[in-house]
């Protein structure tokens, strides 16, 4: 027996939540068997606990998380040995697989990665699919010629999950960034992470007439979308990059193609739930060896499976820090 956060439908349609005892058989097919340590919370998980699925639940019951590390319990597979210590982010696993709210998880050998030495189950989960999000974005700036010497670095959504993890990075990496909020209150955690510039979301919440303005940002990391992303473009240097990570402004783009045309810039979209193999071993990697663990550390808030579906009310309205990390064990 093993516990889990368990979401199920009414006969009205609506879901909730509840604690429960599964067993072994309850576990969907897959070749490895884990000891789920840890998980967190994402905007997707959010969703997925919502009353409606949030469009992403597509059979109840139903255990969500789209994140999880631990031990390796059981494995048909010759990559992974009980013992083992592994991550899983993406492959729709919490949305259309069961997922890591629960102790124990079955799946796939494919969609796991080894845990790249350094690196806890704990602080995997710290990092989850955000920060592993945020990695891939920073990732594909560089290869897009971005350096430290070339200018400022904006991240939009800067106090949620990708943003905390992208703003310690770049700032570790030696870049100036400079990070968008609205919430005046998350200015002290922004600067403790690395900003060394605070930008009011009202700057920037709105387009302009102009599609250029001055060239103002070397690159950019963008959570948002929406308008946002679109008056972005236009204050991008000549060349630059946006990497494009999220819609928590929503999923138009009311922009025009001036800035492509006229300054050359890179819009760079941010996958980071199919992303392959190899590349997901790089930016594992790239974590364990980039990411400052004590700005980690000051991300974290603790949680238990209990405290998930009000957690997760909670980020749908913007109103979580940093990253969230579910104590699975014990």
């Amino acid at each position: 027996m093993f516990r889990a956060l368990l979401l199920e439908k009414d006969e009205s349609g609506q879901a909730s939540a509840r604690l429960t005892d599964l067993q072994d058989s309850d576990l969907p097919p897959g070749e490895v068997t884990v000891e789920v340590e840890y998980s967190t919370l994402n905007y997707k998980d959010g969703l997925c606990l919502s009353p409606t699925g949030g469009g992403l639940v597509r059979t109840w019951p139903h255990v969500a998380g789209i994140d999880f590390a631990g031990t390796v319990e059981q494995s048909e597979d010759p990559r992974y040995r009980p013992g083992d210590r592994v991550v899983l982010t993406g492959w729709r696993v919490g949305e259309v697989h069961w997922g890591g709210y629960a102790q124990k998880a079955r799946v796939k050998a494919d969609w796991l990665v080894p845990l790249p030495e350094g690196l806890t189950t704990r602080q995997a989960m710290a990092v989850g699919t955000a920060g592993f999000t945020a990695m891939l974005a920073v990732m594909a700036l560089e290869d897009h010629g971005l350096t430290p010497a070339q200018g400022e670095v904006l991240v939009t959504g800067a106090a949620g999950g990708v943003g905390s993890v992208a703003v310690a990075l770049l700032s570790h990496l030696g870049y100036a960034v400079a990070a968008v909020t609205g919430r005046p209150e998350t200015e002290g955690y922004l600067r403790d992470l690395g900003a060394s510039r605070i930008v009011p979301r009202a700057d920037l919440a709105e387009t302009v007439k102009r599609p250029l303005e001055s060239e103002t940002w070397a690159g950019c990391v963008d959570a948002v979308g929406g308008a946002m992303l679109a008056r972005v473009l236009g204050q991008m240097k000549y060349g630059a990059s946006v990497a494009a990570v999220g819609l928590a402004g929503g999923a138009g783009l009311p922009a025009t193609v001036i800035p492509f045309l006229l300054r050359g810039v890179n819009l760079l979209g941010i996958d980071s739930v199919m992303k392959p193999y190899d590349a997901r071993l790089r930016a594992w990697g790239r974590i364990a060896q980039d990411l400052p663990m004590e700005k980690l550390e000051a991300m974290i808030h603790p949680a238990t499976l209990a405290d998930l579906p009000a957690l997760g009310a909670q980020i749908l309205q913007g109103g979580v820090q940093g990253r969230v990390v579910v104590d699975l064990r014990g």
